[in-house]
Formats: C-alpha cells, structure tokens, sequence
C-alpha cells in the first residue's frame, strides 16, 4: 500500500486505518532528544521495546521510562510505571501515542538499528 497523493483529511485517515504492517512501524516514530539528534542528524526515529523515553504531552508529561510494549494495531506504545488505575482497583499501564514523547536512549542490541540509524552519516 502506497501512501496517498490525496490531500484530503478522510483519505489520509483510511490510509492510517488501513495501513500495512511494515508502514505502521514507521508512522509510530518519536522525536530524538537534542544529543542524539546531533549525534545521529535525524529527527525521529521508530519506537522500539527497551527505548527509553520522555512523555512531553498529557497528565503524564515530564516522566521518563523504558518502553515496555509498542501495539502497531493501535498506534500506541506502554511506558514501564505510566499506569492507571482501573475500576476494581487492578493497575495497567497506559497507552500512549509515540508522537507525544521523545526518545531519550535508544536500544542499540540490534545491529541492523544501528546501521539503519548510521545511514545518514555515513551520506554526509
């Protein structure tokens, strides 16, 4: 599925609702922290399990923890000790859109990560 041309607000919703599975990782991306942009020259980068990272936006905004499930069906990620408290008293954590936060270190266990990472700085 190719991302739509149409600038129109419905298609663009469809697309988000439709999309496949390999572009839903990509749409569920985080802005890097100041160092790691320098260190890295990108913007944002795909949230992954084991990153740790900074909630900017909501009643959770300032608090910081390791991602510890990223649900590409619904678009959210769950923070280890962002929990709600539900109705009979049992605590779940809470999820999140990743646009509101912001990756302060990043898992790097995973070699492709890093060379996906270094790409542009080894264009540079």
């Amino acid at each position: 599925m190719k991302r739509p041309k149409s600038k129109k607000p419905r298609k663009q919703r469809k697309f988000v609702y439709n999309a496949d599975q390999h572009l839903r990782r990509k749409m569920l991306s985080a802005h890097l922290s100041k160092e790691l942009r320098e260190k890295y020259h990108r913007r944002s980068f795909p949230v992954r399990k084991g990153d740790e990272v900074q909630i900017m936006r909501g009643k959770f905004k300032g608090k910081k923890g390791k991602v510890a499930r990223v649900d590409y069906k619904k678009y959210r990620i769950y923070i280890e000790g962002i929990t709600i408290k539900k109705a009979d008293g049992t605590e779940r954590l809470f999820p999140i859109h990743p646009s509101n936060t912001m990756i302060v270190s990043l898992d790097l266990s995973d070699k492709k990560r890093v060379e996906a990472l270094e790409k542009k700085l080894k264009a540079a």
